[in-house]
């Protein structure tokens, strides 16, 4: 279904039972090969947040209140995706899931190629089947097979791939459960006000992914976070290198191409100016990149 299309596709930009507003390591299995977390209840909060809000108002939900009539809007807080090798895809949306929406699902799941009703522990989820002639559009690899859909854990849309996950995470309760530090630990950035939250471990995503790049090529871990910081939309970018010599380069790399674009003349004096306020720092074998930026300049981008 678009929703669950469109939740993959800011995951690749994105769990505990109750409500928080970022994630660390224990929240992620061990074997994660990414991660995205999006705290829509942060961003309708803060200054610097309600303008990215109002970007993913205009870009996203619309498209799906358009496409399958649910006001997304009002009815998700966060959203969690993240992926493993062994238990595929899952998604998880925490929000005032309302009987109407379910409803809606359920429908367009069973006319988009079939309907199972499932149970597993007393709780109840659903096969939905594509390949139907009202096939609505599952069209990511990982839902080909269609998707298992639950909404038996209170105020908790999952969505996953595979069987044995939805009957995981139906057992624990909505609940997953990782290690903070340490090896096998997911690299994850946190912050106060974060607003979005992402990474993979660049070694674990499979020899099916050809990288067409030399820096993500020599990089174990990559994270990239989004917050608000003091009503400007703070990102912080971090790669962990193989070696420390390649943290070094990269360091350069990018030093040099911050230091000529600020000396072109044709670049819009505000880019310049969040390029002069970028700052790149190197600690061992982890390369840092930093900066604040006006939201109305961060939406401008994107549109």
């Amino acid at each position: 279904m678009r929703i669950f299309r469109i939740a993959a596709i800011l995951a690749l930009f994105v769990l505990p039972a109750g409500s928080w507003a970022e994630i660390s390591s224990a929240d992620l299995p061990n074997t994660s090969k990414w991660y995205f977390h999006a705290d829509f209840e942060e961003m309708r909060s803060t200054e610097a947040g309600q303008q990215l809000y109002g970007w993913l108002q205009d870009e996203v939900f619309d498209d799906i209140r358009e496409d399958v009539g649910i006001d997304f809007d009002k009815e998700a807080d966060f959203l969690t995706a993240f992926a493993t090798d062994a238990g595929g895809l899952v998604v998880l949306i925490d929000g005032n899931i309302s009987q109407k929406t379910q409803d809606k699902l359920l429908a367009m799941g069973a006319a988009s190629g079939g309907l199972d009703k499932l149970e597993s522990g007393g709780r109840t989820y659903y096969h939905v089947k594509g390949g139907g002639e009202k096939d609505l559009d599952i069209d990511i690899e990982s839902f080909e097979n269609g998707a298992f859909v639950s909404f038996a854990i209170k105020n908790k849309l999952l969505v996953t791939s595979s069987r044995e996950s939805m009957q995981g995470l139906l057992a624990d309760k909505g609940r997953v459960t990782g290690i903070r530090s340490g090896k096998g630990a997911m690299f994850v950035l946190s912050a106060e006000r974060s607003l979005m939250q992402a990474g993979a471990n660049t070694g674990n995503l499979g020899g099916g992914v050809d990288w067409d790049s030399n820096i993500l090529r020599n990089t174990e871990h990559a994270a990239i976070l989004i917050a608000d910081k003091a009503g400007k939309i703070a990102v912080e970018v971090q790669l962990v290198t193989k070696e420390k010599e390649m943290a070094d380069s990269l360091a350069s790399i990018v030093r040099g191409l911050i230091s000529l674009q600020v000396f072109n003349d044709d670049l819009d004096p505000e880019i310049a100016s969040f390029l002069q306020n970028t700052s790149v720092d190197v600690n061992d074998n982890r390369l840092t990149v930093k900066v604040a930026l006006d939201p109305d300049m961060v939406v401008a981008a994107l549109d």
